[in-house]
């Protein structure tokens, strides 16, 4: 629920950046959620300061700002957090596939073995049944000379 409203407030904030033309620098010393009205500006909590989004980067380098300090979007989520939160959440999601992958394919084949017995039983039924027949007629064919 909480990255459906990152989610949100990024689009807003998106919106409000198109609007607005201030240069990230010229928020530094404000507060957090002025820098990141900008969305292209990215906060740096240990020195106050608001900073240009580097865009080349998936993540902002160290050396600019360090991850656990550094916000983007919103000012209560910051980026080890968000790394964390997401491994969490696609290593859940990934495990639980595997394990409706697993149950779906041992219950599959619980089946089809189940359909095997059942159909190699009816076949031997079904010789036992020839046999005898061949056995009555050998009889009658016996008995007849």
């Amino acid at each position: 629920m909480d990255v459906l409203r990152c989610v949100c407030v990024f689009l807003c904030l998106l919106a409000a950046a198109a609007a607005e033309g201030v240069a990230c620098s010229q928020m530094s010393n404000t507060t957090c959620e002025t820098c990141l009205k900008n969305v292209t500006c990215l906060w740096c909590n240990t020195n106050r300061k608001c900073l240009e989004y580097p865009v080349r980067n998936i993540l902002p380098p160290s050396s600019l700002c360090k991850l656990s300090d550094a916000r983007w979007g919103i000012c209560w989520v910051n980026f080890e957090a968000l790394i964390i939160a997401m491994s969490v959440v696609g290593g859940v999601i990934i495990l639980s596939l595997v394990v409706c992958c697993c149950c779906c394919c041992r219950k599959k084949k619980n089946r089809n073995s189940s359909l095997e017995t059942e159909r190699t039983m009816r076949e031997n039924e079904e010789r036992k049944v020839r046999q005898e027949e061949r056995r009555t007629q050998m009889k009658k064919h016996d008995t007849m000379k």
